[in-house]
């Protein structure tokens, strides 16, 4: 009976480890991968409160460790290096690390990259990297103001909170109609409403022209048909004349509208303009001493 009792005992010894292990082990494995995992970006979305112009990074899985946001003059895409325009009078970017905007199969968790706002400072956010555990964002705004980060649980959130106590008043933005165009039924550009600062308003409007349209704006067929433009330069008006170059690109396709279908009746709301004359990105543009509007060749169908 004694060695009976003896081998049992020696036994259980035995088989206990192999007994637990697996319960331990899945523990550590669950231990290990909770805390390598990544936040995840799910949304981008912003308000105006209080003097502020509220811009909020939604994440699923935590907080970014790391949370930086600066004034820069230039914003470049995280692995290529090629340079991202930004439309505004200044550019803050957002850094995110460790974070992703992306599932584990490379599906984008943040939709679109692209994203415009109608808020008196900020009027655009774009995604500029989304690689090796980096989230990069630019902020467009029309003015550079103090800036406040903060964050906020239930659900995970950082918080950029951009100055926007100054005045601004409405002015009309043309985008060209996705739907009515399709339909033929003119006209093929159509306003919206935007704030500007009342001491640039043409320099505002060709902002928020280049920011694009809302999201419930894109709902309704709205866009920004850039002619492979991806901004402009030199804006000023003198003499009843508004001059401007368009930069990056120039080519309508063989379309038989443009970029210009937006430009020129923006520009035209203004009682100071009764012209306009848009170059292209070398300078060059058709009939620009005569009495109406000139518009480049490579807007020409």
């Amino acid at each position: 009976m004694k060695t009976k009792r003896l081998l049992s005992a020696l036994l259980a010894a035995v088989l206990a480890p192999s007994l637990v292990a697996p319960s331990s082990g899945q523990a550590a494995s669950d231990a290990v991968s909770e805390a390598a995992s990544t936040p995840v970006l799910v949304a981008v979305r912003a308000a105006h409160r209080a003097g502020v112009d509220r811009v909020v990074f939604e994440f699923r899985g935590g907080l970014p460790e790391q949370r930086e946001v600066v004034y820069v003059d230039r914003l470049f895409a995280d692995g290529s290096g090629r340079r991202v325009r930004v439309a505004g009078q200044a550019l803050l970017r957002l850094r995110f690390e460790a974070a992703q905007a992306h599932t584990d199969a490379g599906v984008a968790t943040a939709a679109p990259r692209r994203v415009a706002f109608a808020l008196p400072n900020v009027m655009t956010a774009v995604r500029s990297g989304d690689f090796e555990a980096v989230v990069t964002y630019g902020l467009g705004v029309a003015r550079r103001t103090p800036v406040r980060v903060e964050t906020l649980r239930s659900p995970d959130r950082v918080v950029v909170e951009v100055g926007a106590r100054f005045p601004t008043v409405q002015r009309r933005v043309w985008f060209f109609h996705r739907d009515r165009y399709t339909d033929n039924r003119e006209p093929f550009f159509v306003p919206v409403l935007r704030p500007v600062p009342p001491g640039s308003l043409a320099t505002g409007v060709m902002d928020r022209l280049f920011a694009g349209p809302l999201p419930r704006e894109q709902a309704r067929g709205l866009r920004l048909l850039r002619s492979r433009a991806t901004g402009y330069a030199g804006l000023a008006i003198t003499g009843g004349v508004a001059r401007l170059r368009l930069t990056g690109g120039c080519s309508s396709g063989g379309s038989t509208v443009s970029i210009a279908g937006a430009i020129l009746p923006s520009l035209h709301q203004f009682d100071s303009v009764d012209r306009v004359v848009l170059r292209d990105p070398a300078g060059a543009t058709l009939g620009a001493d005569g009495p109406g509007d000139s518009t480049p060749e490579c807007l020409e169908p």
